[in-house]
């Protein structure tokens, strides 16, 4: 029972962190999908919305791999 609940969190989470990966990338154009530079090399601040959503990111990422890690310890 435990072990699916995980697997639902995890999925649940892996889609919330895809989709603010695209969304915080959609304005680099569809290079920005693949890593490929646009060129100019400058670097912006992040401001705003912007902030906020490169924060939320971060926080994924890190639920993500510290759920990814209770998952393996409680199943293995």
């Amino acid at each position: 029972m435990q072990a699916s609940l995980l697997n639902i969190a995890m999925i649940l989470l892996s889609i919330a962190l895809v989709a603010s990966i695209v969304v915080q990338s959609k304005g680099a154009g569809l290079g920005g999908l693949t890593g490929g530079d646009m060129g100019g090399g400058s670097f912006t601040a992040r401001r705003g919305i912007e902030k906020t959503l490169f924060r939320v990111t971060i926080l994924l990422s890190i639920l993500f791999f510290a759920l990814a890690l209770y998952t393996v310890y409680v199943t293995g």
